[in-house]
């Protein structure tokens, strides 16, 4: 079958590999697209080690292949990416999401970057005819989403403020105005993110800089009930901190890998602040998932700005991460 395999750091070729042969709990899945995220790029780039050659992609959406595990061949599935034991604590607690055994596709074992993919028959998710392959590998992102804004709870009348808008965030945005939040505030450096935003619902829209602190105070009255972010740095972690009102709740959504920075420590003592953390996602996410996508209630057609061929593999790795991407696709 045809393959992209990482071979090297930002070395991708295009070539013949072996089709997978299914274990006992594992289904054929003929991949028909998947997306590009920054886990992707960190192993392009080699920022994150793996053994080469990879096949890389964990975004998937396909069709089953041979039937099995409750599914007929032609059914159109996501798959979960993150592969649990089954064994451990965390698992037969049910939260297999943060299993200390596990594995995810596209890392640590082969993904979705090449036509067929054998994957555990529990890891795969029915789609809804609602929504269109070109959109669902977005589906997986949205699980974590889904994911973290359960455990940060998010009620209806409650102020939100989102710092970072990148797919993540924005599909945030969305989930905290379908929970009912308001205002739902968005902090970004980028004008052409806020203008999206503002299309997708957002209440206030702030270009971040000096006085987005004082902006956020008076659109929420003191400061927001919960701020997400969503950039995955320190220096925005610590910005959530100074737009979160006394006694309110951050969700730290953003893959923080710097190891050091300054923080408003006394800040998050004064206020007396919760810090909610969250991995990955779990089974339950994503009928709660795809349900708000095929209901029309959320959009994800708007967050798809690039799609390219497998052939062109290595372009969509030079593409995503640009200023003028988003989500970028690559077709199967």
């Amino acid at each position: 079958m045809r393959a992209a395999m990482l071979v090297g750091p930002r070395r991708i070729e295009i070539g013949e590999t072996e089709r997978p042969t299914p274990g006992g709990d594992e289904v054929l899945v003929g991949v028909r697209g998947l997306g590009i995220c920054g886990t992707d790029r960190n192993i392009f780039s080699g920022g994150i080690l793996v053994s080469y050659p990879r096949i890389m992609g964990h975004e998937i959406v396909g069709e089953v292949l041979e039937g099995g595990g409750g599914f007929a061949s032609g059914a159109r599935v996501v798959v979960d990416p993150s592969v649990t034991c089954g064994r451990c604590d965390r698992c037969l607690e049910g939260r297999g999401n943060i299993c200390a055994e596990g594995w995810l596709l596209g890392r640590d074992r082969d993904g979705g970057l090449c036509e067929v993919l054998a994957v555990p028959s529990m890891n795969l998710h029915g789609v809804p005819d609602g929504i269109p392959d070109d959109v669902a590998p977005l589906i997986q992102v949205l699980t974590t989403c889904v994911h973290a804004q359960r455990r940060v709870d998010i009620f209806p009348g409650e102020s939100v403020a989102i710092v970072g808008l990148g797919v993540a965030g924005l599909l945030h945005l969305q989930l905290a105005k379908l929970r009912g939040a308001w205002p739902v505030v968005c902090v970004t450096r980028s004008e052409r993110k806020l203008e999206m935003a503002r299309a997708l619902g957002a209440d206030v829209t702030i270009l971040a800089g000096e006085d987005s602190k004082e902006q956020v105070g008076e659109a929420t009255r003191g400061g927001a009930d919960v701020a997400i972010e969503c950039a995955g740095t320190v220096a925005t972690l610590a910005q959530v901190v100074e737009l979160t009102r006394p006694g309110g709740r951050i969700l730290a959504y953003g893959t923080i890998s710097e190891t050091q920075g300054a923080f408003p420590f006394y800040d998050l003592y004064y206020k007396e602040l919760l810090i909610v953390n969250a991995r990955a996602a779990r089974p339950e996410d994503f009928p709660v998932a795809m349900e708000s996508v095929a209901s029309g209630r959320l959009q994800l057609a708007p967050l798809v700005t690039h799609r390219f061929p497998l052939v062109e593999v290595a372009e969509a790795f030079r593409t995503d991460g640009t200023p003028d991407a988003l989500k970028v696709v690559v077709e199967v």
